[in-house]
């Protein structure tokens, strides 16, 4: 009975933070027995109540940065910390709410004393990550203190290529092994800043590492993305879908900026080959476990968005990935999330009564991209 109490007392909470600082009613999923026909989904809805959840859930009042897990352990990971800045980018896009705004603040500080009162981190890759996050900041807001940080971490980052192997950026300042996590979101990055300042040389960048991403770490037949090489080879038997994601964002955004089809079609070639095989267990995206697993999902399905939305395809390619992630939202929300607490599970089909704050991510992406698919009324 004490723990039905508290359950009940969790959702009375959740609901009142809900209304108090968020637009949209609570949507708690189905209620029981309710079929996937009987239930007609709200994604925006949906979608606070995702938001909520991560703040009930893993927001670190004292320290402003997100717990490890939902069950209170309260270390500090840098780099999902700086997914839950996208995710709080996200949130802010489609609310305008002030109070989410204030919590993109907040971590901004919490990250930067966490990390040793500084941005900048022994990983290149995670650094890339709030990188790209601060760009979605500054680009959201217009506060120059994201732009300032971004521009920071780009400095440090482009000391991490050398011509070992090739070219390409180390995956942390010890230099022992280059991978797709340091190098697709670098290209990204780049193009970005491109577009930003307008620098040719920010360009080159994104050509150059985009290049040797491809030459070294993407199968030319299938269009896979493999993990990583050192002084042995290439690791071709790690096949993770966030590596398919970034490959993914940075043909698109060199595509934008260059109009040559090249960038789409290797997109599109890798997106098609994320749809199936290696990637999905019966058309849903494949569990990756928790851990830094847990966030891989949703880093593909956040620039599977960007190939929907920014990648200027035909309608029946849009409507294969719209409904791809459709379908897998679905699932997650039906079958994948523990309530009343709303915590979402490393298989999508499966609840889990805690949670990573790296699997919770993941999820949050997913519900997240759905609304926005919403918005642009690409689904009912």
């Amino acid at each position: 009975m004490k723990g039905l109490f508290k359950n009940v007392s969790f959702a009375l909470a959740l609901t009142a933070s809900l209304s108090s600082c968020l637009k949209e009613p609570v949507d708690d999923g189905p209620g029981p027995g309710a079929g996937k026909t009987a239930y007609v989904y709200n994604w925006p809805a949906i979608a606070d109540s995702s938001y909520t959840s991560l703040i009930a859930n893993f927001y670190n009042q004292s320290g402003k940065y997100y717990n490890e897990n939902s069950a209170g352990k309260t270390d500090f990971h840098y780099w999902r910390n700086a997914h839950v800045l996208d995710v709080l980018v996200d949130a802010y896009q489609r609310t305008n709410d002030p109070q989410v705004r204030t919590r993109m603040d907040e971590l901004l500080d919490g990250m930067k004393a966490k990390n040793g009162n500084t941005y900048v981190n022994h990983f290149y890759d995670d650094m890339e990550w709030m990188a790209l996050s601060c760009l979605r900041a500054y680009e959201t807001t217009s506060d120059a203190k994201f732009k300032t940080v971004a521009e920071q971490l780009w400095t440090d980052i482009k000391g991490g290529w050398d011509e070992t192997w090739g070219g390409g950026i180390y995956w942390n300042k010890d230099r022992g092994n280059k991978n797709t996590p340091a190098n697709a979101p670098a290209a990204i990055i780049a193009a970005r800043m491109y577009q930003l300042n307008q620098d040719p040389a920010d360009l080159d960048w994104a050509k150059r590492i985009y290049q040797w991403q491809k030459t070294y770490l993407v199968d030319p037949v299938t269009g896979l993305v493999w993990d990583g090489l050192d002084g042995t080879g290439t690791n071709k038997d790690w096949k993770f879908t966030y590596n398919q994601g970034v490959y993914i964002g940075a043909g698109i955004e060199l595509y934008k900026i260059t109009g040559e089809n090249v960038y789409l079609n290797d997109a599109l070639k890798t997106a098609n080959n994320s749809l199936t095989g290696d990637m999905t267990q019966g058309n849903v995206l494949k569990d990756e476990g928790g851990g830094d697993g847990g966030l891989f999902k949703g880093i593909l399905v956040r620039y599977m968005m960007l190939l929907i939305t920014d990648g200027f395809l035909n309608s029946t390619d849009q409507a294969k990935f719209v409904n791809f992630l459709k379908l897998n939202a679905e699932t997650l929300w039906l079958q994948g999330t523990s309530r009343p607490q709303i915590l979402f599970g490393t298989r999508w089909t499966v609840p889990l009564t805690t949670t990573d704050l790296s699997t919770q991510l993941s999820g949050a992406m997913l519900i997240e991209a759905v609304a926005k698919l919403k918005e642009l009324e690409l689904i009912d």
